[in-house]
């Protein structure tokens, strides 16, 4: 590791600190999904469809990560936690380019990390301090997790879960952009 990434994940974790310990309270039934998520997994159930889905968005993805081992793992990593809780794969790639522009090193000014921004007080909460939301896969599970809950919670109504998702619930900014990238980027045409 570098030294720039040694010191980009100090401050990263001493945001991370900082929001747990600020964190606003959190839903009991979203913290027991969470818990049940932190330990499950699904995906791709035939190759074909898996060559076509991995080729065509690894193309779109082609900017924003340029290795394309990277991006070959990063896809199936949210082709996975997205089928799992039976979102659309592509929902969750237009919702991380809008949260984090696919940078897993991502952090708000609210303390919110990786690649989905997900809030750390979330670790406290479900009780997995140790779990680490720079590493995609933890962030995948817990970001796509969260989505589901809120879009059940919302009946299926996809801007006011996207709301939820963004902590801006009402206010229609955040969903019109994600909901912009997933039609005119991320869906299959």
């Amino acid at each position: 590791m570098t030294l720039g990434r040694t010191l980009t994940a100090v401050l990263l974790l001493s945001a991370a600190a900082l929001a747990c310990a600020a964190g606003p309270a959190a839903d009991p039934e979203l913290r027991e999904v969470l818990r049940k998520a932190a330990s499950d997994s699904p995906s791709f159930t035939d190759r074909f469809h898996a060559e076509v889905w991995l080729t065509d968005m690894s193309g779109r993805l082609a900017r924003q990560v340029q290795d394309p081992q990277e991006r070959i793992k990063l896809l199936t990593l949210v082709h996975m936690e997205a089928k799992r809780v039976e979102l659309p794969p592509e929902l969750i790639l237009a919702v991380i380019e809008v949260e984090s522009n696919f940078d897993r090193y991502a952090v708000s000014v609210a303390g919110a990390l990786g690649l989905m921004q997900i809030m750390p007080f979330w670790l406290k909460e479900i009780g997995r301090p140790d779990d680490n939301l720079l590493h995609t896969d933890t962030n995948l599970r817990y970001g796509c997790t969260i989505l589901r809950f809120y879009y059940d919670k919302e009946n299926g109504d996809l801007r006011r879960a996207l709301g939820r998702y963004n902590g801006s619930l009402g206010r229609r900014k955040y969903p019109n952009k994600v909901i912009d990238k997933l039609t005119r980027k991320w869906f299959k045409v």
